[in-house]
């Protein structure tokens, strides 16, 4: 998949890919800019809430150098009657942001998520402080249907909204 003039394969994430996602994993969430995971997760934790199991999805994207340099989770959102809206979350390593690999994973989890067979895709909790990704959200489609006021404590500008942005499939 190209993306922004750099390749990036996609491909799903197994056990071994772990070690490669953690430490990018464990600099964004102590950031504490992004994500409402606790700061303080261990990696045996966070491995257990990044890495799915089936029919969720987790992959990798890898430079052709075959370096992680990026991962999603794919999921449905609510259970019963709430499970035909998916949901999904991204990670960039830092060291490569800006190259298109944000792009390709959203568009990529888009694509599995229209092959599953859901009906739309939402994000509970975007900080409306995460600019690139709400732009990038909303290039792809995504729309800001409500934002929860001050329910994100960010480290610098405090007391935050967090959106909920939805798109259908």
């Amino acid at each position: 998949m190209h993306a922004g003039g750099m390749h990036a394969e996609i491909r799903e994430a197994g056990a071994g890919d772990w070690p490669a996602i953690w430490p990018f994993f464990q600099q964004i969430v102590a950031a504490g800019e992004t994500f409402t995971y606790p700061a303080d997760l261990t990696a045996e934790e966070a491995r257990g809430w990044w890495l799915l199991d089936p029919p969720n999805r987790t992959v990798v994207a890898v430079d052709a150098a075959g370096t992680v340099v990026g991962s999603a989770k794919m999921n449905r959102n609510q259970a019963g009657n709430g499970a035909h809206i998916a949901s999904a979350s991204y990670m960039v390593d830092p060291a490569h942001g800006g190259r298109g690999v944000g792009r390709a994973l959203v568009e990529y989890s888009l694509e599995w998520a229209r092959a599953a067979g859901f009906r739309g895709m939402q994000f509970n909790a975007v900080a409306e402080t995460n600019k690139h990704a709400v732009r990038l959200y909303e290039n792809l489609g995504f729309r800001i249907v409500g934002t929860v006021p001050g329910a994100f404590r960010h480290p610098v500008e405090g007391y935050t909204g967090l959106h909920v942005m939805f798109r259908e499939l």
